[in-house]
């Protein structure tokens, strides 16, 4: 193993000149960078949190400052970390630097619009002492001393002006919970950005990226020159690892953690992290990635580093049938139905990463998509969070989950049946008739469900095959069980379940299947009246 090709690893590291500087592992995404310079103009890119655009931001603001020697080449002879030459040290015109405004909203919480005229002024003298320009004074509005910067600052360089924004639209996701002052942000923000179209002769490059996509109507109003790449297929992994990036660049990495015996099973890695796809080619959330390499434990690195209580509390109280996780259809339009009062659930999770683009196909004039969620660590852990956040007794769920793991192991089908019917005993009178979540129509299947997937099993509701779609699949330990799940409003059972799954043969597909040994039909009937199951029909088939 050639441990002196080891470097740092870049956790939570967005500058771009530390990174390069100080010997950390570098993912070159200047080819694209140079692709989207060369076309110039004004550019919107949406990713989730922690996908690395604050170091995109920061290394485009390193080219366009003419910072050469980040880019090129460097053999540490001097004792400083040695560096690899980047795409752009030769594909730049490195003799003519622009003026960067840069603007950020990631770090704090603003919850006053005071607060944001606050941050925005601050920032934009920040800016003009950096750039060497005069503002109006501090008491003229946020939209003239913007204006006056971009126009100063292009003049006094003579030549136009990068702007880049990052986490554009963080002040106004952060109080969604609280409509009123969202919308307040949402105007300040929206008289900031409407100065970019004013001064398009005086612009070079502009690039805003956040995680939500407004509409444009709604914080764009007028600037209608700004292009949309969050779906461009060019575009799609300009945030993210690759599986290419994995096995050459982290390759020492991986050999390091097998050679000091915790081999990392490349299989699991892209089970885990890999998934989430904005293009033809599936990338890994680099922030899992980075703390995987680091740690060698696979856990839920991304979800436990600040999943909005807000997601959680909205999905509960809307009813949200967790099944329909695992494919949800969406087009255009709905992806984009984002605003303060009109928040689609697949416009929320697919823009916060919870959900990802699995297929597309053109219908008409229409594109619809079809939804899935990533990977492991999000199926996991939303689940989980989501289940815990329906059931009175949270701790029960947790002691409850290793249980079911090895129920399905052993395949213990009447095990399995009173294990859930203690899990839905445990939702008391009071509880059930004091929380809607628990009167809703979808709720004990979404509790059957989350329950089953927060175990990270190989799941897949609502499989779809020849005869229609089977509620519920799950592959493991050689078995497959094949699972139709009823709510009836009697109390007794119907054999309901049972019977579509026989008239339907939805296990055929399973039987023979490489890697499973048996089939398990289980038909599931939950009674309303009773909120307990009642039926509970097992065929081996």
């Amino acid at each position: 193993m050639n441990t002196a090709a080891r470097r740092k690893l870049p956790i939570g590291i967005q500058t771009f000149a530390k990174i390069r500087l100080e010997g950390h592992y570098y993912v070159d995404k200047t080819p694209l960078i140079a692709r989207l310079a060369d076309q110039g103009g004004a550019y919107f890119l949406s990713r989730p949190r922690r996908f690395g655009k604050s170091l995109l931001l920061d290394t485009i603001a390193a080219a366009f400052e003419c910072r050469r020697e980040l880019f090129d080449a460097h053999d540490g002879a001097d004792g400083t970390a040695p560096r690899e030459k980047l795409f752009l040290a030769d594909h730049w015109d490195w003799a003519k630097p622009h003026p960067v405004i840069r603007l950020s909203f990631a770090a704090g919480r603003l919850e006053k619009r005071e607060q944001l005229d606050r941050h925005i002024h601050a920032q934009l003298e920040a800016n003009a002492r950096h750039l060497g320009v005069e503002l109006p004074p501090p008491d003229t509005d946020v939209p003239l001393r913007f204006d006056a910067l971009i126009e100063r600052a292009a003049e006094a360089h003579a030549r136009q002006a990068v702007v880049l924004v990052d986490e554009y639209d963080k002040p106004i996701l952060d109080n969604l919970e609280a409509p009123d002052i969202a919308r307040a942000m949402r105007e300040g923000l929206r008289n900031l950005y409407s100065v970019i179209k004013g001064r398009d002769a005086d612009l070079r490059f502009v690039l805003l990226t956040g995680v939500s996509k407004f509409s444009k109507v709604s914080i764009f109003s007028g600037l209608n020159n700004l292009r949309d790449i969050t779906l461009s297929p060019e575009y799609g992994t300009v945030c993210g690892y690759t599986d290419a990036d994995i096995d050459t660049i982290f390759a020492p990495e991986l050999e390091a953690a097998a050679a000091e015996g915790q081999p990392l099973d490349r299989e699991e890695i892209r089970r885990w992290y890999n998934g989430y796809r904005w293009g033809p080619v599936s990338v890994y959330n680099p922030f899992d990635v980075l703390l995987l390499l680091a740690e060698r434990q696979f856990r839920a690195h991304w979800f436990e580093t600040g999943t909005p209580t807000f997601l959680v509390e909205w999905l509960r109280n809307r009813g949200f049938f967790t099944p329909k996780l695992e494919r949800l259809l969406a087009d255009d339009d709905l992806l984009g139905a984002f605003d303060v009062e009109r928040i689609e659930p697949e416009a929320l999770l697919w823009q916060t990463g919870y959900l990802t683009i699995d297929s597309q196909q053109r219908k008409g004039s229409r594109t619809v998509y079809t939804l899935r969620v990533p990977n492991q660590e999000v199926r996991y852990a939303l689940n989980d969070r989501l289940l815990k956040a329906w059931m009175p007794d949270a701790s029960l769920v947790s002691r409850l989950a290793s249980d079911l793991y090895d129920l399905l192991t052993d395949g213990d089908a009447e095990g399995l049946r009173a294990h859930f019917q203690r899990l839905y005993a445990s939702i008391p009178n009071d509880w059930y008739r004091n929380n809607p979540i628990a009167q809703y129509e979808g709720y004990y299947a979404s509790v059957f469900y989350s329950h089953l997937a927060s175990l990270g099993l190989d799941i897949v509701p609502e499989e779809v095959s020849n005869p229609g779609q089977c509620d519920l699949v799950i592959r493991h330990a050689g078995r497959a069980w094949v699972i139709e799940f009823k709510v009836i409003d009697g109390e007794e059972p119907t054999g309901e379940a049972m019977r579509q799954l026989k008239a339907r043969d939805y296990a055929a597909k399973h039987r023979g299947a490489p890697g499973i040994a048996e089939v398990i039909e289980l038909g599931v009937e939950f009674s309303r009246a009773r909120r307990q199951i009642v039926g509970w029909e097992v065929a081996c088939a």
